[in-house]
């Protein structure tokens, strides 16, 4: 998401951070850079023209330009219209209205309204409470609305039977009727789709949309379509009426240009984005946290949130103790890698990192990528559980035995077999300071220190023992230490101190030592 825009601002905001004294020129000739980036990243014309202007506006005055650090004033003020474009708060789904609340989804076919609407009332049902009606109102597609309803049965969600020869309009009719009789809280519509905007298409959603009165319409948009899906918000508001938009497939686009001129022209909240295949790969759109990716400044809070989802609280207790023993077998180190996997893999939580953006590249040049921990993975799951359990007995045969059933080889079995010994030594180690320690601040501290940084990652805060208040205070403590939005904004050459400008005492959290206090994994 975003990663050719990140590298680009990333290059042209640094050589203007790099310099001691700016003049009117040197801004001019970085926003040319800044426009040209944002063109190739698929924005909208007229959004690039207004963001470069206000950007211009702003950063040239003699306040900026006389400051101690003018360099820095100017990616302030880059991160705050990127912010104000991509709209300055993120806006959940609203579902302050009469039960059962109806939530029409409409949009061209093959942007994922299906789909999303299954993982939009799974999320609603675990994550609120709520007890949820889908419907499908697609007629016309072949085996839509059986699609539909193995979804259903796929994330235990109930959905309208399906009578043959119905309407869309009669179906939507029955769904909200249905949802007051069943006592459901959320009835969520899923329209029909064309290959392109027509009229026919237009009049059915009107004709929807009387008859169900829905408090919620959102656009579903694919966010590879790039600037054609900014005429498309336009149209289906304009006829219609959206009230939010969510982008799919937005794990598939280097460029992101469809999310910055969408929210821009329509003035329409992004509620949701589609990053992944799962029915859980949907999160909400937060253009604060956003603005920090895309300037390569990270995304502390998202990540410690993935690890409250994903890591079972006493499971990872458990590991601590039995890693303050000195114990560390293959089993463990499969369950670590398999919770990095579920937190977005390696190259997810560097790029949620302040300032860590970059050894993404170095890692990959290294070997140290995804597809890695799941050969790794595929290692261990063809081991024994005696072998597991004592990786000592792995001589030759087995060696050979379990390079065939995971399609590996031997030199690939001896690396894990390396590094889960240089793992047990360092939680080992770790276990005998008592300091619980775990997977993630380890390797992450192994990987920083072979890159040349120093002290590596011991200067980050353990958020995982706050909750959202606490959090909160310390994003405000950051910002008025100036450290612009929050956590992030952290300078290169990160030394022997850890990351600058935080304060002391901080690390990161660790996977292996649990996340206590952010509750029990469901």
């Amino acid at each position: 998401m975003f990663e050719s825009l990140q590298e680009r601002l990333g290059s042209i905001l640094n050589g203007l951070t790099g310099r001691g004294a700016l003049s009117e020129a040197d801004v001019s000739a970085a926003l040319r850079e800044v426009r040209r980036a944002l063109l190739e990243a698929d924005v909208a014309l007229e959004v690039v023209r207004g963001f470069t202007d206000r950007v211009r506006e702003k950063a040239v005055g003699a306040a900026v330009l006389k400051s101690i650090k003018p360099g820095q004033m100017v990616v302030k003020i880059v991160h705050d219209e990127l912010v104000e474009m991509l709209g300055s708060e993120g806006v959940a789904i609203d579902l302050n209205a009469p039960a059962p609340v109806v939530i029409m989804m409409v949009g061209l076919q093959g942007s994922g309204k299906t789909t999303t609407s299954a993982k939009i009332a799974k999320r609603l049902t675990e994550r609120q409470g709520k007890k949820v009606l889908m419907a499908s109102l697609d007629t016309r597609r072949p085996a839509a609305q059986e699609q539909l309803r193995q979804l259903g049965e796929q994330t235990k969600v109930a959905t309208l039977p399906i009578i043959a020869g119905q309407s869309p309009v009669d179906i939507a009719k029955r769904a909200v009727q249905a949802a007051k009789l069943g006592g459901h809280d959320v009835v969520i519509l899923d329209t029909a789709g064309r290959t392109h905007i027509d009229e026919p298409l237009m009049v059915e959603m009107a004709d929807i949309r009387k008859v169900s009165d829905p408090h919620e319409i959102l656009l579903v948009a694919d966010s590879l379509t790039g600037q054609d899906a900014v005429n498309l918000a336009k149209n289906f508001d304009d006829r219609v009426g959206i009230t939010g938009l969510v982008l799919t497939r937005m794990d598939g686009d280097g460029r992101g240009g469809a999310a910055l001129s969408m929210r821009a022209v329509t003035g329409k909240p992004i509620k949701l984005i589609g990053v992944g295949e799962k029915m859980d790969a949907l999160e909400e759109f937060y253009p604060k946290r956003i603005a920090d990716r895309i300037l390569g400044m990270g995304d502390i809070v998202s990540l410690v949130e993935k690890a409250a989802e994903n890591i079972d609280a006493e499971k990872a207790a458990a590991m601590a103790k039995k890693m303050q023993s000195g114990k560390f077998d293959l089993n463990d180190l499969a369950d670590q890698l398999g919770q990095m996997q579920k937190m977005g893999g390696m190259g997810g939580i560097m790029g949620m990192m302040p300032g860590m953006g970059k050894m993404k590249d170095q890692m990959a040049a290294a070997g140290l990528d995804d597809k890695m921990f799941g050969r790794q993975i595929a290692i261990i799951s063809s081991m024994t559980k005696a072998e597991r359990a004592n990786p000592d007995v792995l001589k030759h045969s087995r060696k050979k035995r379990i390079a065939a059933g995971s399609g590996t080889d031997a030199a690939e079995i001896n690396k894990l077999l390396k590094m889960h010994r240089q793992m047990a030594d360092m939680m080992k180690a770790m276990g005998g300071k008592g300091k619980g320690g775990g997977l993630m601040r380890g390797m992450m501290g192994g990987l920083a220190q072979k890159m040349g940084l120093g002290g590596g990652m011991g200067g980050m805060p353990d958020l995982s023992k706050m909750d959202p208040k606490q959090l909160e205070a310390l994003q405000k403590q950051a910002e008025a230490a100036g450290l612009g939005g929050g956590l992030k904004g952290l300078p290169g050459g990160m030394g022997g101190g850890g990351l600058p400008g935080l304060p002391g005492g901080m690390k990161l959290p660790g996977l292996g030592g649990g996340l206590p206090g952010l509750g029990k994994k469901k």
